[in-house]
């Protein structure tokens, strides 16, 4: 009788734990308000993109090398992006933001803040 009550008490456990986790683990994988550049190739897609003030971009590093995010005048960096990793800067002054990749100089991009 022990046993089984202690057995169910273990399995009630389990099933809490699980659904935590599955609840935190939904919660980090939700997606970001902002549009998303992908890095793949050697390129960032799209090129150019027009957002909003106060909006968030994200670049996904979708290439099988590293790639790293530099704005030309200095005002975002990304750490080096491995593989599925990814960086969001917010963008809260208008303005034309150039950016290349400082691996790959070549790898360029523009962001427009309206």
């Amino acid at each position: 009788m022990q046993l089984t009550r202690l057995a169910m008490v273990a399995a009630l456990l389990l099933i809490a734990g699980v659904s935590a986790f599955t609840a935190v683990k939904s919660v980090t994988a939700a997606a970001p308000a902002g549009p998303t550049v992908r890095i793949d190739n050697f390129t960032f897609s799209p090129p150019e993109i027009t957002i909003a003030s106060g909006t968030a971009v994200t670049w996904e590093n979708r290439d099988d090398i590293p790639h790293e995010v530099v704005a030309a005048d200095k005002a975002f960096r990304s750490k080096v992006l491995d593989t599925d990793e990814s960086y969001s800067f917010t963008f809260t002054s208008p303005g034309i933001y150039e950016y290349f990749c400082a691996l790959h100089p070549h790898m360029k991009g523009k962001v427009i803040v309206k």
